[in-house]
């Protein structure tokens, strides 16, 4: 039994359709529709080429489409071609900035150098020395040796502070600059703090047993030393220093004489005859206050070289 549509024959098909090929050749055999696009199960792979898009297109085709949309000069994933997200590239510096600042750079060395040793601003034009009294200022500008003229940076205050130094009245000396045109000298002078008998005359001596000045006639107030030795280094001469500047005021003025042969025995010969013996220069301020209290005895001899236990005699 046959179906109606087997016995009506077909609509006429033109001799250029693919239907009409012979059945036995593949280029000419008749293509299905529902086989043209297969199915994607669960399982399918994502890189099939002819997977359908949402709108019934290929995906190739949707790929091509956004890269044509993309803007010209724009790489994928969003960035520029820069670096970050819509940054401008980084320019370098121009060459011929850097030159300019590094040329203005050796030009601003130059001209320091230039102002502290070739002009003839920054030159040595006056010196002035402070803190003498018994040197004369010219012996200190002779000792200094400082031309007129100098660039001052070229002036060694070390050196010029040593040559001060070596005056033998001079106990230290310290030498600035003072820009623009001034070398200033301070001297500190020695003190002398005994007498000591030479000749005729007298050697003023400071702590050190240096000879600050020779005079005729002994300086009111100052002490005669008996030295034991040389002078110049002699400890009995600085322990005797150290023991008169620790002395009240109303007991150095009455101290006539001094002998120490060594630093651990001073003695000290005051007015109408009395004797100290002080021992040597350690507890100075205690023995000093026992002795101001001794000498209300009137007694001729005193021995305060062990504090707490002193004797009269």
């Amino acid at each position: 039994m046959t179906t109606p549509s087997e016995d009506l024959p077909g609509p006429a098909r033109p001799s250029g359709d693919p239907a009409a090929s012979p059945p036995g050749d593949p280029a000419l055999s008749p293509v299905d529709p529902d086989a043209a696009a297969p199915i994607a199960g669960p399982g399918a792979s994502a890189s099939s080429g002819l997977a359908a898009g949402p709108a019934g297109g290929s995906a190739v085709g949707v790929a091509d489409r956004a890269a044509a949309a993309r803007p010209a000069g724009r790489p994928s994933g969003g960035k520029a071609a820069g670096g970050g997200p819509g940054r401008p590239p980084r320019r370098r510096p121009s060459r011929w900035k850097v030159a300019f600042f590094a040329l203005t750079a050796v030009g601003m060395v130059a001209a320091v150098v230039w102002a502290l040793l070739g002009s003839r601003f920054l030159v040595v034009r006056s010196i002035q020395v402070t803190g003498n009294h018994l040197v004369p200022k010219s012996e200190v500008l002779a000792e200094a040796q400082i031309p007129m003229g100098l660039p001052l940076v070229r002036v060694s205050t070390s050196a010029v502070a040593r040559r001060v130094e070596s005056i033998t009245q001079v106990q230290s000396a310290r030498v600035t600059r003072d820009w623009p045109d001034r070398i200033v000298i301070t001297v500190l002078e020695r003190t002398p703090a005994l007498a000591i008998r030479a000749g005729t005359g007298f050697d003023l001596v400071d702590a050190s047993g240096v000879v600050v000045r020779q005079v005729t006639r002994k300086p009111a107030g100052m002490p005669l030393f008996t030295p034991a030795g040389a002078v110049l280094g002699n400890p009995g001469v600085r322990a005797t220093v150290a023991v008169l500047a620790d002395l009240p005021a109303a007991i150095a003025r009455s101290v006539r004489s001094v002998t120490a042969p060594s630093a651990e025995a001073v003695t000290l010969h005051l007015a109408r005859g009395t004797t100290v013996d002080w021992g040597n220069s350690s507890q100075s301020a205690q023995k000093a206050h026992e002795l101001a209290i001794l000498l209300h005895t009137h007694a001729r001899y005193y021995d305060v070289s062990a504090p707490g236990s002193a004797v009269t005699g």
